[in-house]
């Protein structure tokens, strides 16, 4: 991944409000924001966007069945969206809405500039259409008479404007051929590539208001408003500056975007409708757009809103912790791979790699601390300077000393899963090295080497609650703060510092760092 050495632009969709957050979009949010805080770790300045799509029939519809005007319920759920960001500690940078005055103000800019190069025209136009995913769809494209996920489909006959995609196909082919990273993961690649092999048609990007009222009204035709998606998707460029000339500085210092997250369900609209757009307005794609899997219901299904069958979020927080859900989403859903959720995976989770793993590192280290040292880290020179000969702390210290850059490599190669794979490794040979030293045995005859052997060990406690920041910040704070370094710079010199914990630090003994839970 070519990610430059100093600026992190990444972006989750635009959530629908025709329902609230669920788990689905939780952990698309979520993997964002550690990617987003990694990034910040790393050295990059930072700049994360998420937010909501507030136009188009679906909201319309919702509004309609509250007995709401669009804006009240659009303003109420935005609301929601930002309380469920709130208690999952999703630090945003900006909150996008896509009916603030500067976003409408750029899209109605972009269909003027397109429209006045000839790139947009009129047409009478009939076709099946999906209210679910605002979108139409070809004859050949439905199975069984629906869309291929098997939603509904209406037929529309009405004038639309159109958007020249098709004299945009060959170019965004070359585009894809010519920078390998532009998709992820390759498989998703592949399949944009095989769709744009077919003819490609031009985009609808207009709807009657006499259909839907509730839209960016069309510039040149107060009779339309605009397409859903054609709003929404400028969303990423229009949040830093793009059509807007007191923001010209803004734009070029953060555009292209450096990573789109998205669900696999809407890439042909983020792989061939946005690139094609931005192509068409004379603005580079962004470097790389990264579709993930679902998470998977009881029945292997996508978990949907519009089915009604979804898994809130804060539940499982309120089950294991905000940190305890965002680890979990993080370690055991491989970026890419459709996944299941349940409340026994995620505890089972849980107790394994924190209550039993890092929870007990940390509680037999801390209590031998208190116990045989008064509460303090001993000395290098008290416990006789360096752990050479020993082999077993040798191997560990290595191991310490490269997990830094292992997991880095995997953050930067959209890895995050593998990438926590690195710090549970180090922290499972912390604890084999614990088992087989016995410091609370040791500390009886040579308490010189129980000092060795627990210093390590919280070298160890330290360097993972600063890799595993990102991921459980308040827990890792928690934990970092125990180890005596609260006031340390959480940057990545820190990462590679060894040994860092100053003599008579204190340690603190407290309650368990993580309770072991049981799923209900």
């Amino acid at each position: 991944m070519s990610l430059g050495n100093d600026k992190f632009y990444i972006t989750t969709p635009l959530y629908y409000v025709n329902d609230k957050p669920h788990v689905g979009t939780a952990y698309c949010t979520i993997t964002a924001d550690v990617l987003n805080r990694y990034h910040k770790l790393f050295g990059r300045e930072t700049f994360f966007l998420t937010g909501v799509d507030e136009h188009g029939q679906k909201c319309q519809q919702a509004a309609q069945k509250r007995g709401l005007e669009p804006q009240a319920h659009c303003d109420d759920m935005a609301l929601r969206f930002k309380e469920a960001w709130q208690e999952l500690n999703i630090d945003y940078d900006l909150f996008f809405r896509t009916t603030d005055d500067y976003h409408k103000q750029g899209v109605q800019k972009s269909l003027q500039q397109l429209l006045d190069q000839g790139d947009i025209y009129s047409k009478d136009y009939s076709g099946w259409y999906c209210v679910s995913d605002e979108m139409f769809y070809p004859e050949k494209d439905l199975v069984d008479g629906k869309t291929p996920e098997g939603k509904e489909v209406i037929w529309i006959e009405e004038k639309n404007y159109f958007f020249k995609m098709s004299k945009y196909q060959q170019a965004l082919i070359q585009h894809i051929e010519d920078h390998p990273d532009f998709i992820h993961p390759e498989s998703r690649r592949n399949e944009v590539l095989g769709f744009l092999r077919q003819p490609l048609g031009d985009l609808s990007i207009s709807r009657p208001k006499s259909r839907l009222s509730w839209g960016v009204e069309i510039p040149f035709d107060p009779e339309h408003v605009t397409y859903v998606w054609f709003d929404a998707l400028l969303n990423y460029a229009t949040a830093v500056g793009f059509q807007q000339p007191e923001r010209q500085k803004d734009f070029a210092k953060w555009w292209p975007a450096s990573f789109h997250l998205l669900g696999k369900d809407i890439l042909t609209t983020h792989a061939v409708y946005w690139p094609t757009m931005l192509m068409a307005l004379g603005v580079p794609p962004p470097k790389t757009l990264f579709a993930h899997g679902w998470i998977l219901n009881k029945d292997q299904g996508k978990m949907s809103k519009s089915q009604g069958e979804v898994i809130n979020p804060l539940d499982l927080k309120n089950l294991v912790g905000v940190d305890g859900l965002r680890y979990y989403l993080v370690r055991d859903i491989h970026l890419g791979n459709d996944a299941p959720i349940s409340e026994e995976l995620v505890v089972n989770r849980y107790n394994t790699d924190l209550a039993n793993n890092m929870g007990n590192l940390y509680s037999r280290s801390s209590n031998l601390i208190d116990k045989y040292f008064a509460g303090v880290t001993p000395s290098l020179m008290d416990v006789g300077g360096h752990w050479g000969e020993d082999p077993s702390a040798v191997n560990l210290i290595e191991l310490l000393q490269k997990t830094p850059e292992l997991l880095r490599r995997e953050v930067e190669a959209f890895s995050p899963s593998r990438a926590l794979e690195h710090v549970v490794q180090l922290l499972n040979q912390a604890n084999k090295y614990l088992e087989e030293t016995a410091p609370w045995k040791m500390a009886k005859e040579d308490l010189p080497g129980a000092g060795r052997v627990l210093l390590l060990s919280l070298e160890v406690l330290r360097l993972s609650a600063l890799l595993l920041y990102p991921v459980m910040p308040a827990k890792m704070e928690e934990l970092l703060s125990r180890l005596g370094q609260s006031q340390e710079p959480k940057d990545w010199s820190r990462a590679k510092t060894f040994p860092a914990i100053a003599p008579s630090t204190p340690i603190q003994k407290g309650s368990p760092l993580f309770q072991r839970y049981q799923a209900s």
